[in-house]
């Protein structure tokens, strides 16, 4: 018997309030008052209905490389299947139930033209890794992740540095690859399949843009990627930073999460301590911190158990153009 499913918990959308936000200089206090919910989240969603089993909902994950499948039919929305309901699941031994007996149904939606900034508040407020979007007929239009207004306001803030050094004449790179500066930080958030990798791609793309050598370009973005990954199965979520000046390029990855116990065995090939959901996914073959310190010429980790984890690779640029 299906368990009843409550409406789910609609936020208002208060005023966002600014002093002088009109003639703010800051860009990214612009953008975020400007872009509302619809224009960054993810509208391509896969989803399942209330009669789909745990373990079919399980193989949409493995499949789409994702760790949350809304509930919805003929687009109303009833509920949210995470991985942590699977893991659940599979360690009480009712994976073949229907879904609807088990799916989070208390859960806080946004609408989609709500200002992003609203957004923010509220991934702050709840430590969410997303949230369903609903349009004003209550029907499910989207999911809104942290990555996805990252990613946004990267594209917004690149395009205004280009009509800026347009405007100035003024490029990154044309005094060389030692006199080069960039710099970027991505949050990264727990279970975040869907979106594992796009950091690094990003990095990569950055780096050849600039024309930086494609042996070093491979190294870095070897050491952002297996970074990344890391932040996003072991730890429950973090900032991967990376910065390149004066010839060096630095990666550090810092999270929040369990520690490392034993730094010396977590780098060497093989070992690791993923679950087997984890590898089911493809994810947790024990080869990323020994990755890194193959391709970096700085390699060092700073771990505590229950403190949080800092990986820093430095790869060396300049003079190899």
């Amino acid at each position: 018997m299906s368990a009843a499913v409550p409406s789910p918990v609609l936020l208002e959308p208060k005023s966002v309030t600014g002093t002088g936000a009109g003639n703010d200089p800051l860009v990214l206090l612009e953008l975020i008052q400007r872009l509302k919910v619809r224009d960054v989240m993810t509208t391509k969603l896969a989803t399942v209905s209330r009669s789909a089993t745990m373990r079919e909902v399980q193989e949409l994950m493995r499949q789409k490389k994702i760790s949350g499948v809304p509930v919805e039919e003929d687009g109303r929305f009833f509920g949210l299947v995470s991985i942590d309901d699977i893991i659940r699941a599979l360690g009480g031994g009712y994976i073949g139930d229907p879904c609807s007996k088990h799916m989070t149904t208390k859960l806080v939606v946004l609408e989609d033209d709500m200002p992003i900034s609203f957004a923010l508040r509220y991934f702050d407020r709840y430590h969410y890794g997303r949230f369903p979007v609903l349009n004003r007929d209550r029907r499910l239009v989207g999911i809104l992740c942290q990555r996805d207004i990252n990613r946004a306001l990267l594209v917004e803030l690149s395009t205004e540095l280009n009509r800026l050094e347009a405007a100035t004449g003024r490029h990154l790179a044309q005094d060389g690859v030692s006199n080069l500066y960039l710099l970027r930080e991505f949050p990264i958030c727990k279970y975040d399949f869907e979106n594992a990798g796009k950091a690094a791609n990003e990095i990569k793309h950055l780096l050849q843009e600039r024309q930086i050598p494609p042996k070093i370009i491979r190294r870095i973005a070897v050491a952002a990627y297996e970074l990344e990954i890391n932040l996003c199965v072991h730890s429950d979520g973090g900032v991967l930073s990376w910065q390149i000046s004066n010839g060096r390029a630095v990666i550090i990855a810092r999270d929040a999460g369990p520690g490392i116990e034993d730094v010396e065995w977590a780098c060497r090939d093989g070992t690791s301590t993923a679950n087997e959901w984890i590898r089911s996914l493809g994810f947790g073959a024990g080869m990323g911190l020994a990755n890194v310190k193959r391709v970096s010429d700085e390699f060092e980790v700073t771990s505590k158990k229950g403190s949080g984890t800092t990986v820093r690779a430095v790869v060396i640029v300049e003079g190899l153009a």
